[in-house]
């Protein structure tokens, strides 16, 4: 393959990667936020975090990429190209992850929330301190598995003519003739930047599980529970 043709596949390589991490980061905070609205005491909050979470669970990242890059300029509003697959995605994978934070949240153990209550903790002291440490570590097994899929959902992008890994590689097919060593190719290296990311998330989970330790001792919710015995 030339040199020509390798930077086509450089440069889709590159592309592929903003898509996953940026849109993975910014899928995250959709996730937290909606999750945590339909966690909320108020009314409008859940109906808020349930509407975005089923219209974006139930609508395909193309067709919201559709109408981020064809649509919106009707309306005077002109994405980036780049920018727009981000969100796109990111919208889409928020809304997945979303539920991933709302199960983990609510798995945590009522006692637990009661004995910090007790303690008079205030709700952000009960979520920064007894829930998000345990319930994150429960996350990323989740969110690793959508870390995926968002990096398999990013060829999508190559439709609407972005340069991504898949772009580059028709590019090259077209160029080559060669259309099962290309996408063999292509399949071989999603493979491995897959494998990549599921290598640095279970590495994250491992730390994350470490932190927890230090940052919940194990003889902490016992000592609540003693001091809360102790107050009735």
């Amino acid at each position: 393959m030339s040199p020509g043709l390798w930077q086509y596949m450089i440069e889709g390589l590159v592309v592929t990667l903003q898509l996953t991490v940026f849109g993975a980061l910014l899928g995250l905070v959709f996730a937290f936020a909606a999750g945590l609205a339909r966690l909320s005491r108020k009314k409008f909050l859940r109906a808020l975090g349930f509407l975005y979470t089923e219209t974006f669970r139930g609508m395909s990242a193309l067709i919201v990429l559709f109408w981020l890059i064809f649509v919106m300029p009707r309306f005077g509003y002109q994405l980036a190209p780049l920018f727009a697959g981000v969100l796109a995605l990111a919208l889409n994978i928020g809304a997945y992850g979303a539920e991933v934070v709302r199960g983990a949240v609510r798995a945590i153990p009522q006692s637990q929330l009661e004995a910090a209550t007790a303690l008079n903790f205030t709700p952000w002291q009960r979520m920064r301190k007894v829930v998000l440490p345990q319930a994150i570590v429960a996350m990323i097994p989740a969110f690793s598995n959508n870390l995926i899929e968002l990096l398999k959902a990013s060829a999508l992008v190559s439709i609407v003519y972005l340069s991504d890994l898949t772009f580059g590689a028709q590019l090259v097919r077209a160029s080559t003739q060669n259309t099962a060593g290309v996408f063999g190719g292509l399949l071989v290296a999603y493979g491995v930047i897959a494998l990549i990311f599921t290598v640095l998330m279970r590495f994250l989970e491992r730390r994350a599980a470490a932190s927890l330790g230090r940052t919940v001792p194990p003889g902490m919710i016992a000592r609540i529970f003693r001091r809360t015995e102790a107050t009735a």
